[in-house]
Formats: C-alpha cells, sequence, structure tokens
C-alpha cells in the first residue's frame, strides 16, 4: 500500500523559469504497483482510465515523471516541430 504522505519540498532553477515540487512520496507493492494519492490525481486531473506516459531522464532512469499520454503528442509536436520546419527549409 501506499503512503500518503505529502511533502513540502521544492526546487527552482536561478533563472525562477523551471520549477518542481515533491507532491508525495508512494511506495511499489509487491506487484510493482503504486497509488497517487487523491489530492495529486485532483491536482494533476487525472481521471480513472487516463494513460499515464512514464519518462526517465539522467543516468540509469533515476528521475521519473508521469506525463498524461493525451498531452505527450502535442509536446513532442512542439519540441520538434520547429526542428523539423528548420530542416525542411534548409533542404529547399
Amino acid at each position: 500500500m501506499a503512503s500518503k504522505k505529502t511533502v513540502g519540498m521544492r526546487g527552482c532553477s536561478a533563472s525562477g523559469g523551471l520549477c518542481c515540487r515533491v507532491e508525495a512520496i508512494v511506495s511499489v507493492d509487491e506487484r510493482g504497483q503504486m497509488v497517487l494519492p487523491k489530492e495529486v490525481r485532483m491536482r494533476a486531473g487525472i481521471k480513472t482510465g487516463d494513460k499515464l506516459a512514464v519518462v526517465s531522464w539522467g543516468e540509469g532512469g533515476c528521475c521519473l515523471a508521469l506525463v498524461k499520454a493525451d498531452a505527450l503528442g502535442g509536446m513532442v509536436k512542439g519540441l520538434l516541430g520547429p526542428l523539423f520546419a528548420e530542416v525542411a527549409g534548409a533542404a529547399k
């Protein structure tokens, strides 16, 4: 069973633009499952049946983030769209 303890640790970049916050500490059970606390789900707008992408970065995947799968396509398009437009422009 996951812990529902909410913690208030924050970390922000020097520019103040990027900010992260530890929302909760959860445990992984023997089946590899974890429970996101209700408050976290409500704040993130996560509903039953929503698909979440698990994104990792850092050496060995030390950091994980959950991204709503339906938002992931828009994020990728926003990041790669300008790059593809630049490449297509250079090819002309």
